[in-house]
């Protein structure tokens, strides 16, 4: 039987006297829906010419045809609109939505959903959205499901003031809030650097009665942390504690990162206090996040007390921990303190990186001491590491410093062969150190490098000085 003919017969069916009906007056349409669905015919307008609002109703809400099909055909009459006389009303929409999710079929049902509510094409203002569900009866259940995934189909749109709107509809209705949705919500408000918004969304929750978890709140301290807030984030984490709303490692990890990368060390203490307070222990990345602060800052005597405190738990002390500690030591210029720490990580069994000699390199040549300098540079070499362009170019610019021009060319030349180039300022001040100690024929090599490399000779301050 073609669909035709079906829905001729089923207007038969529907006018006749109430005792001709069976038990079960639609009982073939999930059977004609599913063959429907699966002709391989081509269609056209005469196809679903009878196909009316009540019949497309009875096929949508029909018991008997599972969500799944009932979605797929419903789709079918969406997207060729010019084989059927009318266009679904909402509460069709809706129907079907709320059969969607009682199947949990959930991201067929959000996508239904955002047709009606964020498509430009079909949108329906959220109102009307709400007072048409009240005409769908569906169960308790059901309905805070759909608000529930109205929120998040607003809140993935953008639509934050709709959110709002949501949210206040759902508190007023006495509709279950679900906290997982809220903090996608927050996520998103954060990523679009509505820290404000973010706010005060949190603070409705809080007051709403929505039971909070360590996320929302986490979410929250790190859009203020990243927006720079960090007295608020602060704030907020021991308003909560207050409230019996307990923020985690993790939480607090954001606090000390954010304060100890600004050198904000009366916030970072106060941060500690709260972590006692609330009895939560340092895990490795907060020993990481205060030693990185307190050596960048040149607290390295602090940072070594986080050092051993992590050995008495035994934490493993890391390549990257040990690199921080090192950069601390040359920055005081305590390379004896470096070399004491070098040995140590051998001695544990800790392998040393490219950053791990950078400081030693530094911190030697800095001195003036190339030679040995450049032993560690050898044996960095030797274990398959490679000198980057910052180190290239400090070794070039301290050994000009102290009067080794042959040897800040050779590395120059080196560089050159590597894709790196050293700044005009650099090259000058080489060239003129080899013009000092006539060697004209490599401070003509070095011109001609950099005259190849499209700089002005008006630019070359050593031009003159060669001979």
């Amino acid at each position: 039987m073609n669909l035709r003919n079906f829905l001729k017969t089923l207007k038969t069916v529907k006018n006749s006297s109430p005792l001709s009906l069976s038990s079960k007056p639609y009982q073939h349409l999930p059977d004609f829906t599913s063959k429907f669905l699966a002709t391989s015919k081509p269609l056209n307008a005469s196809t679903l010419s009878n196909l009316n609002p009540t019949t497309f109703h009875d096929i949508v809400t029909n018991p008997d045809l599972k969500a799944s099909k009932c979605f797929r055909f419903f789709n079918f009459v969406i997207k060729n609109p010019s084989l059927v006389s009318f266009k679904p009303d909402l509460q069709a929409y809706l129907t079907l939505i709320g059969r969607l999710l009682k199947a949990r079929l959930f991201s067929d049902a959000e996508a239904v959903l955002k047709s009606v509510s964020v498509d430009e094409n079909v949108r329906y203002p959220f109102l009307l959205i709400a007072s048409t569900v009240e005409k769908c009866c569906f169960e308790s259940k059901i309905v805070a499901k759909f608000f529930n995934l109205m929120l998040k189909v607003y809140s993935d749109g953008v639509k934050f003031d709709e959110v709002a709107k949501t949210f206040d509809y759902m508190k007023n209705n006495r509709i279950k809030i679900d906290e997982r949705t809220c903090t996608l919500h927050l996520t998103a408000l954060k990523r679009a650097d509505e820290l404000e918004l973010a706010l005060d969304f949190f603070y409705q929750m809080v007051e709403t009665g929505v039971e909070i978890s360590v996320y929302s709140l986490t979410t929250v301290v790190d859009g203020l942390c990243r927006n720079g807030d960090l007295k608020k984030g602060r704030e907020v984490v021991e308003e909560m504690a207050g409230r019996g709303i307990k923020a985690n490692v993790i939480t607090y990890n954001i606090l000390i990162d954010s304060c100890a990368k600004r050198w904000d060390f009366e916030q970072v203490d106060l941060v500690l206090g709260l972590m006692e307070k609330g009895g939560v222990e340092f895990n490795v990345e907060t020993y990481k996040f205060l030693i990185d602060g307190y050596t960048s800052y040149g607290r390295v005597e602090a940072a070594e007390r986080l050092v051993e405190e992590m050995h008495d738990k035994g934490l493993r002390v890391d390549t990257y921990l040990h690199n921080l500690m090192m950069n601390g030591y040359c920055k005081s210029g305590s390379i004896e303190s470096m070399l004491l720490l070098f040995d140590r990580m051998r001695n544990r069994g800790v392998k040393p990186n490219a950053d791990t000699y950078w400081p030693l390199i530094n911190g030697y040549s800095k001195v003036g001491e190339m030679e040995l300098a450049m032993k560690y540079v050898n044996e960095m070499q030797k274990k398959g590491f490679e000198l980057d362009k910052i180190t290239n170019v400090t070794l070039i610019d301290r050994f000009c410093q102290n009067g080794m021009a042959d040897e800040a060319f050779e590395l120059q030349i080196e560089m050159e062969r590597k894709g790196f180039h050293a700044d005009i300022s650099l090259c000058n001040q080489m060239g003129k150190s080899l013009c000092e100690i006539y060697q004209n024929e490599k401070a003509k090599m070095l011109l001609n490098i950099m005259i190849k490399r499209g700089i002005c000779l008006k630019m070359v301050s050593f031009a003159s000085a060669i001979s």
